[in-house]
């Protein structure tokens, strides 16, 4: 069976819980046979019967969906996008068994601007999308919660922290262009310190809620999908190989992943499983790709896990070859190792048995869904003639261009987040520490970047950050459905730690 049959259209997650190429389930007809005529009038009051098993289906918002039948059902709250009626555990081996939607759907609130922002915006408002270089124009650093104008672009800007008054250490910025800085429903925003705690911010007053227990320094803090108060955070730098997860509403904490013993078994020496940082389970929070580092940080190898039913699906050894950082796709089928050292930048199958090669270095880069909710992985290439900045279809394998930073002599540095899971099609760039020449239509701003050839590039804002070391640089994110852009800033004044974070808030319609 082709695994790519029930899981590569999927726009948000590959939620098919079959588990992408899983044997034939015990009992009915494989995939692709002739469905049984199922009467949609047999589903009872509440319910709606939306396919047959092994039939595939869609959903325009995100719905509760039962799979079974008579009595015997599995429930799931599942996302927006295509589903493959077919649900494990299953609830009647044998059986022939359908799938229905709950007709009284819970009502999807449209994404909501925070007071700030709510009323900025006029009737007819368009973002720009002309490649033009103006000069940055001077704009006093706004007050903490007050909405701003962006002087170029008219885009409603927000300072989110003022690590000074709020009394959080040496700076208060967004930690990664990579990381997802909102919860699920963007009513909180994570910010990290200078001194490694965690702080937790109300993403509509600006208030700090909170300092963090448990996470600290590097621990890949990563929201629940869809629970607001739920996060999940490794050890510092992976070592003691454990998941946990955290409810930031009442600060109870629980491990949902011990890795060790299982590790060791394969690696004796591990000591240590992590993204080094910059990686992210699948859309969903189902699958995870970890890196496992043993005595003296030594790379033993990857592994895949199924945070669903504890299970390592696949392991890969490295033989030494230490990637720059892994991370899953957002549809959860393909583990991508990041490097600079033989193996370069790849996609692997969950199960390491497939690969396909991505680039032939690390470069800044995110995994993202194209506007068909398919994985791609997009980033630079310094190597290409023009410094193009471009995507991979995972799949496919097809690679590309969607726009060149090497113009008039210049280049510039920048960071992909593909984080919009909501927003399939689209990923944010922020470009910093430019030079070779003069100012270009892409340097020192925020662009939101459509995933096709020739793409729109909308351009949401100038960061105002002058480049002086890693603490300086925007790193912006963008939240899942695309009205939140949250970046990091100096605002000019050349220090390297005097650094707060700053959002652009977008109407839900503004990316057309």
């Amino acid at each position: 069976m082709n695994p790519d049959s029930k899981c590569n259209a999927v726009a948000l997650v590959c939620l098919a819980l079959m588990g992408c190429g899983d044997a034939v389930p015990e009992g009915g007809a494989p995939p692709g046979s002739p469905p049984e005529v199922v009467d949609s009038t047999l589903a009872p009051e509440g319910w709606e019967t939306v396919a047959n098993q092994y039939q595939s289906f869609t959903l325009t918002q995100p719905s509760t969906v039962r799979f079974g039948l008579g009595e015997t059902w599995v429930t799931k709250e599942l996302a927006a996008g295509s589903v493959y009626c077919f649900f494990n555990p299953d609830p009647a081996p044998g059986k022939f068994k359908t799938c229905q939607r709950k007709t009284q759907q819970n009502p999807v609130p449209e994404p909501a601007l925070s007071p700030a922002c709510a009323t900025f915006y006029p009737s007819g408002f368009a973002l720009s999308s002309v490649r033009q270089a103006p000069a940055v124009p001077a704009l006093a650093k706004p007050a903490k919660g007050v909405a701003v104008s962006e002087p170029t672009y008219k885009t409603c800007l927000v300072r989110a922290t003022d690590h000074t008054a709020d009394g959080v250490s040496g700076f208060a910025r967004n930690d990664y262009s990579r990381r997802q800085a909102f919860n699920s429903n963007s009513t909180k925003q994570l910010v990290y310190a200078l001194d490694g705690y965690w702080h937790v911010y109300d993403a509509n007053t600006r208030a700090r809620l909170k300092q963090l227990s448990g996470p600290a320094g590097d621990a890949e803090p990563q929201w629940h999908p869809t629970n607001p108060d739920l996060l999940y955070y490794l050890p510092t730098n992976g070592i003691g190989m454990k998941l946990h997860e955290l409810n930031v509403a009442t600060g109870a904490t629980r491990v949902v992943g011990d890795f060790g013993a299982r590790l060791k078994a394969r690696w004796p020496a591990a000591m240590a499983a992590w993204t080094k940082a910059e990686g992210s389970p699948s859309a969903d929070g189902r699958y995870w790709c970890f890196m496992v580092d043993a005595t003296d940080w030594v790379s033993a190898g990857v592994f895949t896990w199924d945070r669903d039913t504890n299970t390592i699906l696949g392991m890969y050894d490295t033989h030494g070859d230490r990637p720059d950082h892994v991370s899953m796709s957002p549809s959860g089928n393909y583990c991508v190792v990041s490097g600079d050292g033989a193996g370069g930048t790849a996609a692997f199958s969950r199960d390491f048995s497939t690969r396909t090669q991505l680039l032939g270095i690390s470069q800044h880069s995110d995994l993202a869904l194209d506007a068909n909710g398919e994985d791609v992985y997009v980033a630079i290439d310094y190597g290409s003639n023009e410094g193009d900045v471009f995507m991979v279809n995972l799949r496919t394998g097809v690679r590309t261009a969607l726009f060149a930073t090497y113009l008039s002599g210049t280049a510039t540095a920048l960071h992909v987040s593909g984080k919009a899971f909501a927003r399939p099609g689209w990923v944010v760039v922020s470009t910093y520490a430019d030079g070779g020449g003069s100012l270009q239509w892409l340097h020192r701003k925020l662009l939101a970047v459509q995933l096709k050839a020739n793409p729109t590039v909308y351009t949401l804002a100038h960061h105002r950050s002058s480049p002086n070391g890693y603490w300086t640089t925007p790193v912006a994110s963008v939240n899942r459905d695309f009205t939140r852009v949250v970046f990091n800033s100096n605002w000019g004044n050349g220090s390297d730690t005097d650094v707060d974070t700053y959002v652009v808030e977008l109407p839900a319609n503004a990316l057309q």
